[in-house]
């Protein structure tokens, strides 16, 4: 049974900002990953081919390329790690990638809600949202799973996938370094007062800023989930059309970078 309280998850929380304040009481909301669902496709099911790989080849040194593995980890989605801070109308906000030793218990509470559950197919024991982060720490870089921290408290949930290399790419006309945004927003006190618009914002100005080939930011929240649908057209995103996902039907959501001093 998921904890009910906020301490449940204060340890995690506490060794990532240095704090010795309590999080917040935790809850959910946002869009759910794509691929949660039992049977479902995955970001990571997809290989990188060849010539794909190619091109994050030194130019300077085309004899000794290092190893694909290892590049793409850190090139697919332009080094997410070094990503700095951002102010918002709530604070400084900023992307801080996962570690399950660190962050399991948090994560794995805030999937166990029961507003939750039923979009990311995540709830039960620990070990379910266990697997579910350790694909994306061991892959090729093309998903980051981040905990979203506002001032100092960790009260969100992101992941940052390339978008055309992932098996949405296969259900919309996908261009070069689409980047796509999960959120789950974990805090009770956070939803419904217009927090999650503004986090939605900032992190996909955070993509524009520190992608500079991305030119779109995509997202794919479940039809039926209308407050991550309204939060998105809240936060600089418009609705681009309906798309059939396996387990569900999106809303496809794109923040243009053309237009985000627009909307």
């Amino acid at each position: 049974m998921p904890p009910t309280d906020a301490s449940a998850g204060a340890g995690p929380a506490d060794r990532l900002t240095g704090s010795t304040d309590t999080p917040r009481d935790e809850a959910v909301g946002g869009t759910e990953a794509a691929g949660s669902a039992e049977g479902t496709e995955d970001t990571l099911e997809l290989g990188l081919p060849d010539d794909l790989l190619t091109l994050f080849r030194e130019p300077d040194r085309p004899d000794h390329p290092p190893a694909p593995d290892a590049l793409a980890r850190g090139q697919l989605l332009d080094d997410l790690a070094a990503w700095g801070p951002t102010s918002t109308t709530e604070g400084s906000f900023r992307l801080v990638p996962t570690r399950i030793d660190r962050d399991l218990a948090l994560i794995s509470h805030w999937m166990n809600d029961p507003a939750v559950t039923p979009f990311w197919k995540l709830g039960g024991p620990a070990s379910v949202t266990a697997a579910h982060l350790r694909a994306q720490a061991d892959g090729d870089g093309r998903s980051i799973p981040c905990l979203g921290v506002l001032g100092s408290v960790p009260m969100s949930y992101f992941e940052i996938y390339r978008a055309d290399l992932d098996p949405l790419a296969r259900h919309y006309p996908a261009r070069p370094h689409d980047t796509g945004v999960h959120v789950l927003i974990g805090t009770v006190a956070d939803r419904g007062r217009g927090i999650g618009s503004t986090l939605l914002r900032a992190v996909a100005d955070l993509v524009l800023d520190n992608r500079p080939r991305c030119s779109r930011v995509i997202a794919e929240p479940d039809l039926r989930n209308t407050p991550s649908v309204s939060a998105f057209l809240s936060g600089g995103f418009r609705f681009s059309s309906e798309a059939e996902l396996p387990g569900k039907r999106a809303a496809l959501m794109i923040r243009d970078r053309a237009l985000r001093n627009v909307l």
